[in-house]
């Protein structure tokens, strides 16, 4: 998995610019694509505050590799910005998809998102709320009507309720994690504020596309039951879930160690996902 399969051509391109500089995005284009192509926007973890459109490089080859059209991107993080603003940023990354779909000859409404923890709860934001006025801190389309809802969404091992995480770190003592929390939001609130948990839970959600659950049982660095339960509450709210927990994982596990038969089984899986969806 290490080399960029000769199937898929990858471009980087510059998707949005900010006074702080340019926001990149790794395209891998398979080398047929129709309307018929499934594309998603991929948003890596790191605790808010680290890693770039590199990180899934392994899920994003991978997908490309059997058809699917992936944009993997950076976003603005801490010390630069605090939330929302990255979550802006990809809201802005799906809509720049969106907008030049046709120039790949991709549809608009084959459009889904990816994300991996930190990465997954922004994401996560996003595919629940897509008209919220939090997201739009300047305009993007040209076209008179915005559309960033996403079609689907896959998640591995997301931070569902950043208050819930943030608790947990403090309790168990993860500095590293405390910090990006602190670094990232600016108190309780407004962890509770940005909660997809809180947002299902509490009705506010405007769009519920099917949604793929990815976790390692495993994993100590989220609250336990943190996946499961959401996707609990997802369902009971009228969402369509798969949520796939995957034995003796830990947190990343596929990124960590893609050649294991867990994190091959996990890609099948997230891809079979995507190809299924008859939209």
């Amino acid at each position: 998995m290490d080399s960029i399969p000769t199937s898929t051509q990858i471009q980087d391109v510059t998707y949005r610019i900010h006074d702080t500089g340019a926001l990149l995005a790794r395209l891998y284009i398979p080398d047929e694509v129709s309307s018929s192509t499934k594309a998603i926007v991929s948003v890596h973890g790191g605790r808010w505050c680290d890693e770039t459109r590199l990180t899934n490089t392994v899920i994003d080859q991978y997908l490309a590799n059997l058809g699917i059209f992936v944009m993997a991107i950076d976003f603005r993080m801490p010390p630069l910005i605090r939330y929302p603003k990255s979550v802006a940023d990809i809201h802005y990354a799906i809509g720049w998809l969106k907008e030049n779909a046709p120039k790949y000859n991709l549809s608009p409404e084959q459009v889904g998102g990816l994300g991996t923890s930190s990465g997954g709860h922004q994401l996560l934001l996003n595919m629940l709320c897509p008209n919220n006025p939090d997201w739009l801190d300047e305009p993007f389309l040209t076209h008179p009507i915005r559309d960033t809802s996403l079609a689907f969404g896959i998640t591995c091992w997301p931070v569902t309720d950043p208050l819930a995480r943030y608790h947990y770190a403090l309790k168990n003592q993860m500095t590293k994690h405390i910090e990006s929390h602190h670094a990232f939001w600016s108190d309780e609130a407004q962890m509770h504020l940005g909660s997809p948990h809180r947002i299902v839970e509490s009705g506010q959600a405007t769009h519920l596309p099917p949604l793929l659950l990815i976790q390692g049982a495993s994993d100590i660095i989220l609250a336990p039951n943190m996946t499961s339960n959401f996707a609990k509450l997802y369902t009971q709210q009228g969402g369509e879930v798969t949520y796939k927990e995957f034995a003796n994982q830990p947190h990343t596990f596929i990124t960590k160690s893609p050649n294991e038969p867990a994190s091959q089984e996990a890609l099948a899986v997230i891809a079979q996902f995507i190809q299924s969806m008859n939209l």
